[in-house]
């Protein structure tokens, strides 16, 4: 396999370190938020933490490029492209439901 196609013990998967990786990554990505809405005034809450939830997807896409050897700039672009689809479908079906944001 090394001479075939390139695989050695240095490129082989690391699944636990990709694991644990994962899940401090979605931690550090949850705990964010929850912090501005700890620092924020109600009346600015659903603004403050909608942009800065988009902040650190961009921040954490950068990174995740950076460690990966990905390119940064599409990555973070990528990250928060999603996000921001993700946060507009979840208030869009809020709306169309009647529930209270």
């Amino acid at each position: 396999m090394r001479d075939e196609l390139g695989i050695s013990e240095i490129t082989t998967a690391r699944p636990v370190q990709a694991a644990l990786a994962s899940a401090a990554t979605f931690a550090t990505g949850a705990a964010l938020p929850l912090l501005v809405v700890l620092l924020t005034p109600d009346a600015l809450l659903v603004y403050a933490v909608s942009i800065t939830s988009l902040i650190f997807l961009a921040l954490l896409g950068i990174l995740a490029a950076r460690a990966g050897g990905a390119p940064v700039l599409k990555a973070a672009l990528r990250v928060t492209f999603w996000g921001a689809l993700a946060m507009a479908l979840t208030a869009a079906v809020g709306a169309l439901f009647g529930t209270v944001v």
